[in-house]
């Protein structure tokens, strides 16, 4: 068996490889840097996998050992061409500091070159942890120093996960985690981001999780939401003080257009689109048609000018942080199925403010999900999402941001067209979750 016959055997059993059920037509190995030579080796690879819907490029760095130790022994991928046991070297503390330590020395190897950030301190001594929580990249913390998230799936062309935290942070932004370097090489010709190594977060906690905490304190004993003992609306409208900082820095970085009327139109175009085919992929969405149908419309009549600007793209809980000093944005990269110039471009800065209202209806619903008092809850749950969403609009309208009350067509619209794009995910990725979104657009 040769080793490109090994990778392809290995590759779909990773939780980033993106062509699970579809067979590998073709496996190259398109760059081949040896970082490492002795023992361990450490090697970076380029691979270009062909499956039934293209060509992906994929990285994985291999750790070479004669004898791998116990703890490696679940990340094994096989032999290599030089009979040495090949593993997942980014499990393996010993080589991945020797990227850390090129980072900070500003190195090159062959096509690959590693970058530090102007007066960045970078930590070299610190062994690496794995994150386990990731399905399309591949993150390592080093000690409470620093974080590198390395691309499984790496894309030619500007990283909006490097260019927009490092634009941010030289507006002085303390809503981003300060980018310290990257690691950067070729592919088809145009600079490709491999990975980033960004300040770790200390004692951080990520939204998703606060806000689980709130809603299971409020289900505990069922109540209204003020009363519930952990009442999240405090950090809700914190949260919309922040998002509408990192957007007014965002436009300052970046700057803003005024789209004519007739872009509007367009957008409530493009929405009807998605409801169409939405309704020909779920028809349980069919008696919302009228509902969804109606705020589309109200959205095409408006008159003048539509400001956008640089936004996240993907916004939502699992995205923020709550530090000790307050809310950190993570993951500028977009929607990953989005095309980079798309995920660059600009956009009303309420579809992020939509993006994390859907949120919260996310995190209400979801714990009712097979709950045997799901009915009993359900005014619980809508009373919980609709002050935390208020508490949202009303934080981010105080801290300068564009008044989500006073736009609430084109919000209603933003909202809604997000919940049937979430149909539609639901019903191809996971049907046992199709309730929420549906639920949500019937109490809307």
């Amino acid at each position: 068996m040769t080793f490109e016959e090994t990778l392809a055997e290995w590759m779909p059993t990773q939780r980033w490889f993106a062509g699970k059920g579809a067979r590998i037509l073709g496996l190259t190995i398109v760059a081949d840097t040896v970082l490492a030579s002795g023992e361990p080796g450490l090697r970076h690879l380029l691979v270009a996998v062909t499956q039934s819907g293209g060509v992906d490029s994929y990285q994985v760095l291999l750790g070479l050992r004669s004898e791998v130790p116990d703890h490696l022994h679940h990340v094994l991928v096989g032999v290599a061409d030089d009979g040495r046991i090949a593993y997942d070297a980014l499990h393996d503390p010993e080589l991945t500091r020797l990227l850390l330590r090129a980072i900070a020395d500003g190195s090159r190897s062959g096509p690959l070159h590693f970058y530090r950030e102007p007066g960045a301190q970078v930590q070299t001594d610190l062994d690496s942890l794995v994150l386990t929580g990731e399905q399309s990249n591949t993150s390592l913390i080093f000690g409470e120093a620093s974080i590198l998230k390395m691309f499984r799936r790496p894309s030619p062309g500007p990283n909006p996960d490097l260019e927009v935290p490092r634009a941010l942070a030289r507006r002085g932004s303390t809503h981003v985690a300060e980018p310290l370097g990257w690691i950067e090489t070729a592919l088809t010709g145009a600079p490709t981001v491999l990975g980033i190594l960004s300040t770790y977060l200390r004692a951080a906690s990520d939204g998703w999780s606060l806000v689980a905490a709130s809603v299971r304190d409020l289900y505990a004993e069922p109540s209204r939401a003020a009363e519930a003992g952990g009442d999240f609306a405090g950090e809700a409208s914190r949260l919309g003080e922040a998002t509408a900082e990192v957007h007014r820095d965002l436009a300052a970085a970046f700057g803003t257009e005024d789209l004519p009327a007739e872009a509007i139109s367009r957008l409530a175009d493009q929405m009807f689109d998605r409801l169409d085919q939405a309704i020909a992929t779920v028809p349980e969405l069919g008696p919302h048609a009228d509902l969804l149908g109606a705020a589309f419309a109200d959205l095409a009549k408006l008159d003048g000018p539509l400001r956008v600007q640089r936004i996240h793209g993907d916004y939502h809980l699992g995205q923020v942080m709550r530090t000790q000093t307050g809310w950190v944005v993570l993951d500028f990269e977009g929607e990953p199925a989005t095309p980079l110039a798309q995920r660059r471009g600009m956009a009303p800065a309420l579809r992020d403010v939509a993006g994390m209202l859907r949120s919260f209806d996310y995190a209400a619903r979801y714990q009712l999900l097979n709950h045997p008092d799901s009915e009993h809850l359900h005014d619980s749950a809508l009373d919980w999402v609709r002050r935390n969403q208020a508490a949202f609009c009303s934080g981010y309208a105080a801290a300068g941001g564009i008044d989500p009350g006073a736009h609430a067509v084109l919000l209603r619209a933003l909202v809604l067209d997000k919940a049937v794009y979430e149909v539609m995910y639901e019903a191809r990725n996971r049907p046992g979750w199709l309730a929420i979104p549906l639920g949500s657009i019937a109490d809307a």
